[in-house]
């Protein structure tokens, strides 16, 4: 059973750098026509797509609203999905899920993902 686990720092302050990395267990991250997203949820609000990368590790997707501050890719060697997130804002403040969807092709749809990992919580506050 594949299996999807979060980790990073929970805390920063704006403008600063902080990378989450996504751990995938019991299945590979090169497995063809599979897809790794990172999807946030601030508080009170509605999930948001954040970025995406395909199983190849070519095709990537970056949402508009981290587009240029953002940035995802992979560690084959240790079957990880990092989100890199540079000059952050309070408004990133979120739960950020990793989540595995059964595409060719990155998705920003989050119903496209059938499997998630509990989720780790950012905030970004001076």
């Amino acid at each position: 059973q594949v299996r999807l686990q979060e980790s990073g720092p929970g805390l920063v302050k704006p403008s600063q750098t902080l990378s989450l990395t996504c751990t995938v267990s019991n299945g590979s991250i090169t497995r063809s026509s599979y897809t790794w997203s990172w999807i946030r949820q601030p508080p009170g609000k509605e999930r948001e797509f954040v970025a995406a990368i395909g199983w190849s590790g070519a095709s990537t997707r970056i949402g508009d609203s981290v587009k240029g501050r953002f940035t995802i890719s992979r560690v084959t060697a240790t079957n990880t999905i990092t989100l890199h997130m540079d000059f952050l804002e309070p408004e990133d403040t979120a739960v950020y899920y990793c989540a595995e969807a059964f595409r060719g092709s990155p998705s920003e749809d989050s119903e496209d993902y059938a499997l998630w990992g509990q989720g780790t919580q950012v905030t970004v506050s001076s």
